[in-house]
């Protein structure tokens, strides 16, 4: 019997559905927008910080004060979990920025008239995501299907790989996962670099996100830069460029000077650990070599002007 199931990841939403199981998926997160149709799912969080309305760096701010206070910044409705009557609750512990706290899942779970499983996926790289989806195939009865759609992510990746081995330039790609300040990219995003064909040393794969320097972005000397901050789509990043201090020296950057910045749909693509990951990597493929796997589609990626809009084609 396929278990109901609530997901408190974006990520893990999209590989319920890809699984088949929308139908078994009972609630959801106010973030949860793929595939068509989850939203229409009772949401179960909320967010305190307003990030539509706020800059890069007031978002920022307001993170780390709630963290920092050891406060979430996410509210979960407790009340409306209970009447679900979830038998499984997918959540994750890796970030507190990403999803309701870990510890406030778990207590809420406890209060609970019935029984509830409560998993965390922590994904840390790409192999880790496909990991995650064969566990959560196995947790739902779904193992052959989570076999199937894990084949058919190694495969698209197997391709990139096998066009990329022939490539004879792998141009410096710096990808920052925030704005203000810059974040250099962690997790699963470095090896979405690599697959696509570009150099990935910015950044450390499995490792986390971290801050950068102006002075590390022009020792690094990006040739490619690829604007993907966390939770962003392309507009949420467009309306936020003019607001933001670009770190020094920005202008005499090769990608600023050869027009070859570009802002990318993170949210899809990059920041969700689950099976679109493997479309972020083909994205970048198209950004990175143009010439070998096309021009990406306006809604995956846009080139953004040196003021920080989009460039006309």
């Amino acid at each position: 019997m396929t278990p109901r199931i609530v997901s408190l990841l974006p990520s893990a939403t999209e590989i319920v559905c890809r699984l088949g199981l929308q139908d078994a998926l009972v609630g959801v997160t106010h973030e949860c927008d793929h595939p068509d149709g989850v939203a229409g799912k009772p949401a179960l969080t909320a967010s305190r910080i307003a990030h539509q309305t706020m800059s890069s760096a007031e978002i920022d701010h307001a993170v780390r004060s709630q963290l920092d206070g050891h406060g979430s910044i996410y509210d979960l409705d407790e009340t409306r979990l209970r009447g679900l009557a979830p038998d499984l609750i997918l959540t994750q512990e890796l970030c507190e920025v990403c999803a309701v706290s870990y510890r406030i899942v778990e207590q809420a779970a406890r209060r609970l008239d019935t029984e509830a499983a409560v998993v965390s996926l922590e994904p840390n790289t790409i192999s880790d995501i496909l990991a995650n989806i064969r566990t959560v195939g196995e947790l739902t009865g779904a193992q052959a299907e989570a076999d199937r759609v894990v084949g058919q992510l190694r495969a698209r990746l197997d391709a990139l790989d096998g066009v990329s081995a022939g490539l004879t330039r792998r141009p410096r790609a710096l990808v920052l996962e925030w704005l203000e300040p810059p974040f250099a990219p962690g997790h699963w995003v470095p090896e979405q670099v690599a697959h696509a064909g570009g150099e990935a040393s910015f950044g450390a794969a499995g490792a986390d996100s971290r801050t950068t320097t102006a002075e590390e972005i022009r020792a690094y000397d990006p040739e490619v830069i690829v604007l993907a901050p966390c939770g962003f789509d392309i507009a949420d990043t467009l309306r936020q460029l003019p607001r933001a201090r670009l770190p020094d020296g920005w202008a005499e950057l090769p990608a600023v000077r050869d027009g070859d910045v570009w802002a990318v749909d993170a949210t899809s693509y990059f920041s969700r650990p689950g099976p679109r990951i493997v479309d972020g990597a083909e994205i970048l493929s198209r950004i990175l070599h143009p010439e070998v796997f096309g021009e990406p589609e306006p809604h995956q990626a846009t080139r953004v002007a040196p003021r920080g809009t989009a460039a006309s084609a």
